[in-house]
């Protein structure tokens, strides 16, 4: 089974400044209601990254629930951006389902925004913690 939401809001920002890169999309402008942020650090990882194991892309939830290399798919088709999830992130996460589904009912240039640093997040740190499936 799959939670489902519509984010009437997506934003993406790269913030070379704080070495940061996120992509989001959430229910509601004022960060009520339901949303997923999807974080990487912009370039290499520090060697204290590496040995945390936090040297991968970073899943936040409306709750705090928080997460690195977590995402398993991420399909964007549409207008429906679907995100399969570790099964084994469910509770740090605070999630119940796995795979979580959001329809985009935000204006089509932030989506495309968010699209293309939403790859850049998933495409940060080590091999082994990528998506297996990116379909932007």
């Amino acid at each position: 089974m799959a939670y489902r939401f519509t984010a009437r809001v997506v934003a993406a920002e790269v913030d070379p400044d704080n070495d940061v890169i996120q992509a989001g999309v959430a229910e509601q402008e004022n960060g009520e209601g339901f949303f997923l942020l999807f974080m990487s650090n912009i370039g290499e990882s520090s060697p204290r990254s590496v040995s945390l194991g936090l040297d991968s892309h970073c899943l936040v939830t409306q709750d705090q629930g928080t997460a690195y290399g977590c995402i398993r798919e991420v399909v964007l088709s549409d207008g429906l951006l679907t995100v399969t999830l570790d099964p084994a992130s469910r509770d740090d996460l605070g999630l119940e389902d796995a795979e979580i589904q959001a329809e985009l009912g935000a204006p089509d240039e932030d989506i495309k925004r968010m699209r293309e640093v939403l790859a850049q997040v998933l495409a940060f740190g080590r091999e082994e913690a990528r998506p297996r499936r990116v379909d932007l």
